[in-house]
């Protein structure tokens, strides 16, 4: 499932940038090379990356 539609960024992709990059969505996007855009998707790609990292992994802060 596409989380983010402007960058094409893929749900199991922000999962996996969860636990190598500490932050919050726009973070996380920045990281794989695509800064936010419109926006709208920002709500639930936090809260993707909150219910990734409950799961037992929090990446060190920067």
């Amino acid at each position: 499932m596409y989380v983010c539609i402007c960058n094409a960024i893929r749900e199991s992709e922000l999962r996996k940038a969860a636990h190598r990059v500490p932050g919050d969505a726009e973070r996380c996007y920045k990281a794989l090379g695509k800064p936010a855009c419109c926006g709208s998707c920002l709500d639930e790609a936090d809260a993707i990356l909150i219910e990734e990292r409950k799961l037992g992994y929090v990446p060190a802060a920067a």
